[in-house]
This record gives C-alpha cells, sequence and structure tokens, in this order.
C-alpha cells in the first residue's frame, strides 16, 4: 500500500518535472554565465533546490553584491515559503520529525499547490505519496541544471528566444490552480497591485514579499466564508 502511494506521487509529479526541467537548464546557463563553475552550479541546486531564489541568487552574485545582503533577498523571494508550510501543517502533522524535515526541504511552489488540492479533497497525504512527489522533481531539477550548466552557452542570449517568460509563466499556472475558491480574484487583484507598486517603489526582490503580505493582509480582513445571516424572528400576529 505505501509503495503504491509513492509510485502515485511520482505518477503525480511526473508532468511538473516534465514543466520545470526548462528552469533547472536555465539555471545552470545563467549560473555559469554569472562566473559560478558547474560543480558550484549543481551544489546551488541541490541545496538551495529554490527556483525563483536560485536566479535572484546568481544575479546578484553576478553583480558582486555583498553577501548578507544576498542571503536577505533570497529570504524575501522565499518568505512565501513560511506561508506554505503553514498552510500546509495541518495535513502533515502526523509526520515525524524527520520526515518534517524532508518535506520542508522539498516544498518547493508545484509541491505546495498539489499538497493543498490533496488535502483539499480529503485525500491522505502520506509520507510516501509526499517524497515521490518531490523526488520525481529533485533529481530530473539537479540533472537538468548539470546540463544547462555544460551545454547551456550554446544558448545564447535566453531573453533573444523568450526564455525568461518561462518562469513567469510557470508561476501563473499555479497560481490559476486555485481560481475556483472563494475571493480568489480580489486577493490575486491586490497582491498583484501591490507587487508592481513594490517593484516600482522598492525594487527587486521585495516586491515578492510585499506582494504576497498584501494578498495574506486581505484575506484576514474578509469576514469567514460560508457565514449565513441569522434568520429574522418571526413576529406571529395577535389574532
Amino acid at each position: 500500500m505505501r509503495k503504491d502511494e509513492f509510485w502515485e506521487g511520482v505518477r503525480g509529479g511526473f508532468p511538473i518535472m516534465l514543466a520545470a526541467s526548462p528552469f533547472g537548464a536555465l539555471f545552470g546557463a545563467l549560473a555559469v554565465d554569472n562566473g559560478f563553475t558547474i560543480a558550484d552550479t549543481v551544489f546551488m541546486s541541490a541545496t538551495v533546490y529554490a527556483g525563483a531564489s536560485q536566479m535572484v541568487g546568481i544575479e546578484l552574485f553576478g553583480n558582486h553584491v555583498q553577501p548578507w545582503l544576498v542571503v536577505l533577498s533570497v529570504f524575501a523571494v522565499n518568505f512565501r515559503h513560511v506561508l506554505y508550510s503553514a498552510s500546509i501543517a495541518k495535513y502533515i502533522r502526523h509526520f515525524t520529525p524527520i520526515q518534517k524535515f524532508f518535506a520542508f526541504f522539498l516544498l518547493v511552489d508545484p509541491q505546495y499547490a498539489e499538497t493543498e488540492k490533496r488535502g483539499e479533497r480529503g485525500l491522505p497525504v502520506t509520507f510516501p505519496w509526499y517524497l515521490g512527489f518531490g523526488l520525481v522533481i529533485y533529481f530530473p531539477w539537479i540533472f537538468n541544471t548539470l546540463l544547462g550548466a555544460i551545454f547551456g552557452q550554446m544558448i545564447g542570449d535566453p531573453k533573444a528566444i523568450g526564455l525568461d517568460v518561462l518562469l513567469p509563466i510557470y508561476f501563473l499556472g499555479l497560481v490559476m490552480g486555485f481560481r475556483k475558491r472563494d475571493r480568489f480574484l480580489p486577493i490575486v487583484a491586490v497582491s498583484a497591485i501591490a507587487s508592481v507598486a513594490g517593484m516600482h517603489f522598492v525594487g527587486s526582490p521585495w516586491h515578492v514579499s510585499i506582494g504576497a503580505l498584501a494578498g495574506v493582509l486581505l484575506a484576514a480582513c474578509l469576514p469567514p466564508t460560508g457565514t449565513v445571516a441569522a434568520p429574522p424572528v418571526a413576529i406571529e400576529k395577535e389574532a
């Protein structure tokens, strides 16, 4: 049974792996272009394992920014993972401490999205399922990083062939997966507006956290869903 759950996770994560493969190769190419060695590039993918923050990190390293600012910027981009972990905590509370360690290490955007959807459908979020889903994305991510680092220079300028838009499209697809949730449109709209304003007035990568916090604040301020107004008290007419 547990083996079946593992392979169920692998099958579920396989399409995500195919979609994420270009990002791994793109990161490998950009990292080498910014002065990383092939070994450094693969090591970063294996240990940091967070596509968007890896992109931000190599860009800052390439511009010779102070290390503390690089760490702070990566934290700003990955702040959403604090929200992810809080959101799925109710589904993985039965994991052991060691299992939770691996669960949070593998907690990238598609892992969160699928875990949340699975929990909402009432399906059990078991560790074998979670691990199968995560590993089928993690190991190809490292392998594609290696391919990109070795052969990426053959691509030339990634922006010239539109590879720079893959990451925004990827995130948009994840967000749209939650479009049937209550108040999806106002929360996403406020988050997007705040993120654009943050990009304009504060700059990257802080606009990511600013947009996320704006959406969270709006969601917290809105009244709970499913509340029904109390029916008016019937007033009997006197005979």
